[in-house]
């Protein structure tokens, strides 16, 4: 039987307009809506798109939004003021630091400067650190989504195996976190893994994301697993995502498509975490 598709885009529906509900209790509450303010430094087309989309999106869910833009050449003491600033005011209840900056920044270094409590992103060395201890805090975007949509399609995570495929500071490590947080049982597998098809036909949960076109084969999914592909590709014939979703589908019990599949929930994860800011800042 083929898998069941899973419809991020339902999904991130629904939280998006329960983010809009506590907004707008919050607001009532306080005199104010939660906030959310970018930096972007320079003019990187890419980034000029995903800034407007996340304007956007706190627009429609009743969240104030602050839009600052620094130029290209912006020292990394100008950039650290206005963090500073904005760490400092009330109105902002979650910042991000839009990446990637210009070479002779540090984006590692300026994410760090942000306030944990407003770390939005959740990729400062705090909220890391929070996530690895089991503490409360702010978590990344799109592992909190993935684990939102297993959730969604009842998958059963404790005991279970898990494969994640990519090791990175922005999603694998935080990604095998959260389901280690959820008594799954984790492997996570990179560009020096052994044997790394064998590795993830032995996964009950499959997640994909390195950014190689279709890298994940049917014969690499164990028959029933569920498999969510994280994966963003341009191609000649579209967007792809890192598993190959036609040959796939017809092994896993359910799966992400590319577009429509994790995507969408990047952004609603973010709503829901600028909403979550502003009740930590109440608490300090």
């Amino acid at each position: 039987m083929p898998a069941t598709i899973i419809d991020g885009r339902a999904v991130a529906a629904r939280l998006r307009e329960q983010v809009k509900q506590d907004a707008a209790a919050f607001a009532a509450e306080h005199g104010r809506p939660p906030g959310l303010a970018t930096i972007m430094v320079g003019d990187d087309p890419a980034s000029a798109v995903y800034v407007a989309g996340k304007h956007k999106a706190s627009g429609e869910a009743g969240i104030a939004s602050f839009d600052h833009r620094l130029p290209a050449d912006a020292t990394h003491e100008q950039v650290a003021e206005l963090i500073a600033r904005l760490n400092a005011d009330p109105e902002c209840s979650g910042m991000i630091v839009q990446l990637p900056v210009p070479d002779h920044l540090d984006g590692v270094a300026l994410t760090g400067l942000v306030d944990p409590d407003k770390d939005v992103d959740g990729l400062t060395a705090v909220s890391a650190g929070r996530l690895a201890l089991g503490l409360p805090g702010l978590r990344p975007c799109t592992p909190a989504g993935v684990m939102d949509l297993l959730a969604d399609v009842g998958v059963e995570i404790e005991g279970a195996d898990a494969v994640v495929i990519g090791r990175s500071n922005l999603f694998g490590k935080p990604m095998a976190q959260m389901l280690i947080a959820a008594s799954a049982t984790v492997t996570v597998c990179h560009s020096r893994t052994r044997d790394l098809p064998g590795v993830c036909a032995a996964a009950d949960i499959l997640i994909a994301a390195v950014g190689r076109p279709e890298l994940v084969k049917a014969d690499w999914v164990k028959p029933g697993a569920v498999v969510i592909d994280v994966g963003i590709n341009r191609t000649p014939d579209g967007l792809v995502g890192d598993v190959a979703f036609d040959e796939v589908k017809e092994v896993a019990s359910a799966i992400t498509p590319v577009p429509g599949g994790v995507g969408p929930m990047t952004i609603a994860c973010l709503l829901r975490n600028t909403v979550q800011a502003a009740r930590l800042q109440l608490q300090r």
